[in-house]
């Protein structure tokens, strides 16, 4: 068919053509945004699951929203290295500096305590090497906010930035992707300043998203973090869902599936977002024309399955070490959770303790975690299979 019109869209935090099964999250949003625009308060969202489901789309699309409202927002992708902090906190910088100088409510005010903010932003800017926004900028940096001490400057921005948030009745908020990547100064800074806006019904949000293992890296950072989000766990789709994702865009774009080639891709991707948009492309580029028959979709299998290998998980697995990968393997022969006990035993080991520093190693390195004690699983879905596939080549 036309590749034109080819209507999916696969590839890490892209906008799929049909953003389904994510109404409860949305309204949450959009509901949080409302009440700031009544003055009134509420609680951040913590976004949490594997790979491949949908959570950087999710939190892009929270924060258009959030910018559509006026709010002053922020992006950052955190990275698990000393340049990933540093880059962390410059890009904090400068996209506050950028947001705070383009949001239309306070460019249409211009008023004392927006200058004041401004000021402030300024400040917080230079001293983290990011410099004054523009050349030309007509607000001076006020000093403060410029410690050097990452939780007090935080701290201290947030505050001086609310009464001009009040007054234009908007909020402040900072969207950060891989969460639980983010070094351990600047995360304790971000949920310290979101516990003083929260005990302060100060406008002030900070929207995350991540592995299943975020909720536990919060509280071990903050105790109270374990209270202070709306933690919500985002899954593979429903399968009515699934089947709206990848049929939908489809018939926007004027073709349609034969039904059993269109179970046969919603089987392979189990329901994954992600999978899903790389089906449904190579189904597209495999059919001559609409409908997209039987054959088109085990072809679009095998060639999807093939560039899911090489993008995905191949990249993943290299990441590991030889100890980490018989670890990683062992885990592969289990459909589900894999037990310590079962991985002691397989490995040939005497005590659980032996596998400690490679689990530990692996769980850094955002390729396993612990869904509960005494168990692990892979963050990628399916990367059992994987293992399988190509377990005389690895």
């Amino acid at each position: 068919m036309d590749p034109t019109r080819n209507p999916y869209t696969p590839g890490a935090g892209r906008t799929p053509p049909a953003l389904v099964g994510r109404a409860s999250e949305l309204s949450a949003g959009d509901l949080l945004v409302q009440r700031t625009a009544s003055g009134l308060s509420g609680r951040s969202m913590m976004l949490y699951g594997l790979r491949g489901v949908g959570k950087t789309v999710l939190l892009n699309e929270l924060r258009r929203r959030a910018d559509a409202a006026g709010w002053l927002t922020a992006m950052v992708e955190a990275k698990h290295d000393r340049k990933g902090a540093d880059q962390a906190r410059a890009r904090l910088a400068r996209e506050l500096t950028s947001a705070a100088r383009s949001a239309q409510p306070w460019r249409t005010k211009a008023s004392d305590k927006v200058k004041a903010a401004l000021g402030t932003i300024e400040s917080f800017s230079v001293k983290a090497g990011v410099g004054p926004f523009s050349a030309t900028a007509t607000v001076a940096p006020s000093g403060r906010a410029a410690s050097g001490n990452l939780e007090l400057d935080l701290e201290d921005l947030v505050a001086d930035v609310v009464p001009a948030l009040r007054e234009s009745s908007i909020a402040m908020a900072l969207f950060i992707d891989e969460i639980q990547d983010l070094d351990a100064s600047m995360l304790s800074a971000l949920l310290s300043a979101q516990h003083r806006a929260a005990q302060n019904d100060w406008p002030f949000y900070v929207f995350g998203a991540g592995l299943p293992v975020v909720p536990a890296t919060l509280a071990e950072a903050r105790s109270y973090a374990e209270r202070q989000f709306d933690y919500r766990h985002i899954d593979r789709l429903s399968a009515e869902d699934a089947r709206t994702a990848l049929a939908s865009p489809a018939a926007t774009a004027g073709a349609r599936f034969d039904p059993e080639a269109l179970d046969l891709l919603l089987g392979s991707a189990h329901g994954y977002p992600y999978f899903l948009q790389v089906y449904g492309d190579q189904a597209w580029q495999c059919s001559p024309n609409s409908p997209i028959q039987v054959g088109d979709a085990r072809l679009a299998i095998e060639l999807g399955t093939d560039e899911l290998d090489r993008s995905l998980f191949a990249s993943r697995w290299e990441r590991a070490t030889p100890k980490q990968k018989q670890l990683m393997a062992a885990m592969a022969v289990d459909a589900a959770p894999s037990t310590v006990a079962d991985l002691v035993t397989r490995l040939g080991k005497r005590k659980p303790s032996d596998l400690s520093v490679f689990r530990d190693e692996l769980i850094k390195k955002g390729l396993i975690y612990a869904p509960e004690r005494g168990l692990l699983d892979f963050t990628v879905p399916l990367m059992a299979d994987f293992i399988q596939r190509h377990s005389n080549e690895l």
